[in-house]
């Protein structure tokens, strides 16, 4: 009884994560109340305050939610890989197939950054983006450390040019189809596969 009882917690908490992650990337935050998402999740509003106090609990804990996926995303690239190279490759390709195949998440963490500016922005990275980010960046130290890559590059920066080259990507890809010159719009595989070679090699060591 007490694993049917568990597992039912867990579905109702997912349940109510996803809607809320669904209304709060269509609205925005403040357009969204309690019982808005008790409807969509299809239970009671009494329910979503036994998981949650509040909806500002509810909108952190949306994005926890997404952060940690985005961590796991990079903690599976680091496990399949032995290369830094590859586990770049291998990041690059699925961190933009999340965003890709999730898109109300990543417009929801965009428009609050946008409306509400510095303090949103500073709530995403304590929920755990900075983190993920960290991660990657002491990925490209390693590179470094091994000497896979050149040590007198700024590993932040180019974690900043890897996951700004996918946002981009994810936000411009309906008018880069009428750019007569790109060939890559419907082809995010290939993008991110250009992307990354591009990088790697502006990364790699000096050649005697």
């Amino acid at each position: 009884m007490d694993n049917i009882q568990a597992i039912a917690e867990g579905d109702g908490r997912q349940r109510i994560l996803a809607a809320a992650e669904k209304l709060f990337s269509d609205k925005a935050f403040d357009a969204v109340s309690m019982s808005a998402i008790a409807c969509e999740a299809g239970i009671s509003k009494a329910n979503i305050y036994h998981y949650f106090p509040n909806k500002d609990t509810l909108y952190l804990a949306v994005l926890r939610m997404a952060s940690h996926n985005l961590r796991a995303v990079l903690n599976e690239s680091v496990s399949a890989h032995g290369s830094v190279r590859d586990v770049l490759r291998h990041f690059a390709h699925n961190h933009l197939q999340a965003l890709l195949k999730r898109p109300e998440l990543v417009r929801l963490v965009w428009r609050e950054i946008l409306e509400k500016g510095a303090p949103r922005a500073q709530e995403f990275a304590e929920q755990g983006f900075a983190d993920m980010f960290s991660a990657l960046v002491d990925v490209l130290k390693l590179g470094q450390t091994r000497g896979e890559f050149r040590p007198d590059f700024d590993p932040a920066l180019v974690a900043t040019l890897l996951l700004g080259a996918n946002v981009f990507f994810f936000q411009s890809r309906d008018i880069l189809r009428h750019y007569p010159p790109i060939t890559f719009a419907d082809d995010p595989a290939g993008y991110d596969a250009g992307i990354v070679e591009i990088l790697l090699r502006g990364l790699a060591p000096a050649t005697a």
